[in-house]
């Protein structure tokens, strides 16, 4: 539960900002009465610990109103206890109860491993400059694989940022891809060095569609090239079905996401966003970047041919 919780907060929080995800359940006094114990389940997640913890209470010591306090009050400590917060709670145990806790921490190489498998959804390295920012809550990302990252990724999110307005500009490098294996630990970590030198946020996710990024990152605004975009588009990386394909980009829709379109060499030919056929229940969440704000030709792909990468 506690997980679960973790995951959906990160999707809401600001990038960089601690959350942190809390789990209850138990079984407590009742009108009519129980056969097994009364007990409950406290569990906290952050980035780095999760700590458990099991209370047994003495059955008939208490009223029911007497347990939710008791409750209540240990699943504050809990939650101090993870914000690092100091708390001076009675818990009001008696000797005879019992309280069974474990503790597991992380290092960042486990975190890293935890998103791979998919047990935490993503990993912020808020590296941007605080002061650039005024506690913009919606994200504009910048997706790729950054090998290596170079000036025409750091120029076209300053660009979007700019025709956004407002916004918290990030990078956002999937561990897992579509059609080739997930990145290893040291590569991703490689990868988020590039960003620490230039001092601009990075998101390490699980997820290389962008249907699942929505998801992940409602209200966002997301930065690609016209050759993503075609594909976007394209019913064939939808089984074939173009109502599949509007299906797909009404629920990214939904989330609050858009699309901002940067022009993009395709097979030769210099393509923007108008050059596309775009289905119109969706076109209002593509949004063109205009040839003299931004052209860039040169990819990663052939920066690592030329430097022998």
């Amino acid at each position: 539960m506690a997980l679960l919780a973790y995951n959906r907060a990160l999707k809401l929080s600001r990038p960089g900002a601690p959350v942190l995800g809390v789990g209850f359940t138990g079984a407590l006094a009742s009108t009519h009465p129980k056969l097994g114990d009364h007990r409950f389940h406290l569990s906290t997640r952050t980035s780095d610990r999760l700590w458990v913890s099991t209370v047994t209470l003495s059955k008939g010591l208490r009223t029911r109103e007497q347990e939710d306090k008791v409750s209540s009050h240990l699943l504050l400590k809990a939650m101090a206890s993870a914000c690092k917060v100091p708390a001076t709670f009675n818990s009001e145990l008696t000797d005879s109860e019992t309280v069974d806790e474990c503790e597991q921490q992380f290092s960042e190489d486990q975190e890293l491993e935890q998103i791979i498998n998919g047990e935490i959804c993503f990993k912020v390295y808020p590296f941007l400059n605080e002061t650039q920012v005024f506690n913009e809550e919606r994200k504009i990302i910048l997706s790729g694989s950054f090998n290596p990252l170079h000036d025409g990724h750091l120029k076209l999110l300053e660009v979007a940022t700019r025709i956004c307005g407002n916004g918290y500009p990030c990078f956002e490098l999937s561990a897992v891809n579509a059609d080739k294996p997930p990145l290893s630990v040291s590569q991703i970590k490689d990868r988020v060095k590039q960003f620490e030198k230039v001092g601009m946020t990075v998101i390490i996710s699980n997820q290389p569609y962008f249907y699942k990024k929505a998801e992940f990152f409602p209200g966002s605004a997301f930065v690609i090239g016209a050759d993503t975009a075609a594909r976007l588009i394209d019913p064939k990386y939808y089984d074939g079905d173009p109502g599949k394909m509007v299906e797909v980009l009404s629920g990214c829709k939904r989330t609050g996401c858009t699309f901002i379109v940067a022009g993009r060499n395709i097979d030769g030919v210099f393509k923007v966003l108008e050059d596309f056929d775009i289905p119109e229940v969706v076109r209002d969440i593509f949004v063109s970047i205009p040839v003299e704000e931004f052209r860039m030709d040169i990819s990663s792909t052939e920066i690592r041919k030329r430097g022998g990468m």
